[in-house]
């Protein structure tokens, strides 16, 4: 399929293709969360390793997990300060979430607003999305467009020349993955460190571990 313009992409990814498209931290491979199990088959990924849901703000990610009010208002003071941005949050997963995403435990759910014009502008068009590196499995994150479209021909892959592209990287990614903290037990637990640094979490009144 190869590079395509934003209009297709969005396009494509509304018809259930795979697609591909920079992000604040490495590019994504994405689809739609019914059909995630077309991103383990691209990556040759294990089933175990979840997927993440990436959205244009909180508002659409809300529906994919379950929270009662006085957690969302501890949630919100992670979401204020990060969002959009590079962290993930690991979080209870509502029925909406397919099993596909997290078949090794479909309690919890990772979701994401990330701090790209052009991803907040895809998403925003074609909803919530799953999402992962953009990679075969054990290789590193391929942060190129022409690499992208190489090693995965059967997907959109989001033309950047508008974008300036260093060293294989375009100059709003950081070419790291987010940090991931997850919701356990009533307080944030760190998961994988990324591009926010651990410290400037745990130096905050989140209860943070």
């Amino acid at each position: 399929m190869g590079k395509v313009s934003q209009a297709e992409l969005v396009a494509g990814a509304i018809a259930r293709e795979a697609v591909s498209f920079p992000t604040d931290t490495v590019p994504a491979l994405a689809i739609k969360p019914e059909y995630g199990q077309r991103i383990y088959q691209l990556k040759q990924r294990a089933t175990h390793k979840p997927l993440i849901l990436m959205g244009a703000s909180i508002t659409d990610l809300l529906p994919f997990v379950t929270y009662t009010p006085d957690q969302f208002k501890v949630w919100q003071k992670l979401i204020k300060k990060y969002w959009p941005g590079a962290l993930t949050l690991v979080l209870p997963a509502s029925k909406l979430v397919p099993a596909v995403i997290n078949s090794n435990n479909t309690n919890t759910v990772g979701i994401r607003v990330p701090n790209h014009p052009l991803a907040l502008q895809i998403l925003g068009q074609t909803g919530v999305l799953a999402t992962t590196s953009a990679n075969i499995s054990g290789t590193e994150a391929l942060t190129n467009t022409d690499d992208i479209a190489q090693t995965f021909p059967d997907v959109l892959v989001l033309e950047t020349n508008n974008l300036e592209e260093k060293n294989g990287k375009n100059n709003l990614s950081s070419g790291l993955p987010s940090t991931v903290v997850g919701w356990q037990d009533d307080r944030w637990q760190v998961f994988r460190q990324g591009s926010i640094a651990i410290e400037s979490i745990s130096n905050t009144n989140y209860d943070l571990c």
